[in-house]
């Protein structure tokens, strides 16, 4: 049976940041999470500590890449399998982000504006030499993107429940099917205040 250990969350963003520190070049990261364990602000701890480091580093908010109402509420607006397949863009981040920051040193921070259901009108951004993108949300693993590092912040469905606002509760049975195990980091997230990391990651 796995071992994990308990840390702070200080500790924790610590841990992660020594190992990203020593990523080559540009690079992304990838924190995969439910909305309920908030990856996004677990990655701007991370971008911080990595930026007293010394590394450009900069957050990508996964909501900022879904695809348009008229496709993701296509099948009713709690589909579980919209939920999984189609609520987000993983395409256009991978295109506009993972590979226009390896390829072409350019990176875009949005792409779209969930609460205005319109494009985000952003521009795309000249990235440093050695920038660190850290792509923050739910289900970014298990889907080929080609990541440098990977964090898993892992909630029990108990947890889950207990976090995830009433009315987006639908979501906690496909973010269950879609758990991924074979991150570079795994962490049990029941308890933000008290993470758990894989003990070979301590």
């Amino acid at each position: 049976m796995p071992l994990f250990t308990p840390l702070t969350p200080r500790a924790l963003s610590a841990v992660v940041a020594e190992r990203a520190e020593s990523l080559i070049g540009r690079a992304c990261i990838a924190v995969s999470a439910p909305d309920a364990a908030d990856p996004v602000e677990f990655a701007h701890r991370l971008v911080a500590d990595l930026r007293l480091r010394g590394r450009a580093t900069d957050v990508v908010a996964l909501h900022d890449f879904v695809r348009p109402a008229s496709v993701r509420l296509e099948h009713g607006r709690t589909d579980p399998d919209s939920y999984r397949h189609g609520w987000f863009d993983y395409d256009a981040l991978d295109r506009e982000v993972l590979r226009s920051l390896r390829e072409r040193g350019r990176w875009l921070p949005r792409l779209w504006d969930e609460d205005t259901d319109r494009s985000a009108r952003e521009h795309s951004r000249e990235a440093a030499d050695a920038q660190i993108l850290v792509v923050a949300g739910p289900m970014l693993l298990g889907r080929g993107l080609a990541f440098d590092l990977t964090i898993a912040l892992t909630m029990s469905r108990g947890a889950l429940e207990r976090r995830t606002r009433p009315e987006d509760r639908w979501t906690v049975d496909p973010l269950l099917t879609h758990v991924c195990t074979d991150a570079d980091v795994l962490v049990r997230y029941d308890h933000p205040d008290r993470p758990a990391v894989l003990q070979r990651w301590t």
